[in-house]
């Protein structure tokens, strides 16, 4: 369970059911690790999968998150094109997933633009316990530590990076209140992800599997 989340689930007493994945599925959403996983998001609920917007002027979506919540993404540039392609559309992918928690992206266009198969279901699945639980993020969240394997095609690739939530909380969306949890081990995340050159030249998240408490992403 995504640790932003955790407080407001529990004050809602079961009318939250949080089905757990990584903030991605690796394959079919197994998850990985103690089952406190960050964005974790499941893949049992089959999503109405919108269409991606054409508002910008290469085809992509455009949206906005909130000035109350903060991703930042380091080692974005590795020297590589292909490389930093499949690192500036998973930064992409993560910032779409919280856009449509926040509600900054209500119809989930970009969800759908960066995410494919069994991620996107878990993304679609993942948005709506929140929406069911009245909550939203907020704070700060820190990606790190990206590194990108790519295969011989160059049209697939795996991404593994870390996430530090230790400065991230949900909110509760009527009152406001913040759920601020202390930091742990559990604050930082270590995800690995597939993602697959799509025929629009879009990295889309096929896969994700996350584990809470990694040891290389300990501070």
């Amino acid at each position: 369970m995504d640790r932003r989340l955790r407080p407001l689930a529990t004050a809602t007493a079961g009318a939250l059911t949080v089905l757990l994945l990584a903030a991605c599925g690796g394959g079919g959403g197994d998850s990985k690790g103690n089952g406190k996983i960050a964005g974790a998001e499941t893949g049992n609920d089959t999503p109405t999968s919108p269409s991606a917007s054409a508002s910008s002027p290469d085809g992509r979506p455009k949206f906005t998150l909130p000035s109350d919540l903060t991703l930042t993404f380091e080692e974005s540039n590795t020297g590589d094109a292909t490389k930093d392609a499949v690192l500036a559309d998973s930064a992409e992918r993560m910032r779409a997933v919280d856009a449509a928690i926040t509600g900054t992206d209500s119809k989930g266009e970009a969800l759908a633009y960066y995410n494919t198969g069994k991620a996107l279901e878990a993304a679609v699945s993942w948005v709506a316990q929140f929406k069911q639980a009245h909550a939203t993020v907020t704070g700060e969240v820190r990606y790190y530590d990206r590194k990108v394997t790519l295969e011989t095609n160059k049209t697939s690739a795996t991404l593994v990076f870390c996430a530090d939530e230790s400065k991230g909380f949900s909110k509760d969306m009527k009152t406001g209140k913040i759920a601020k949890t202390p930091v742990t081990k559990n604050s930082y995340v270590l995800y690995n992800t597939r993602l697959d050159k799509n025929a629009d030249g879009v990295w889309q998240t096929s896969q994700i599997i996350s584990s809470r408490g990694a040891t290389q992403c300990q501070p």
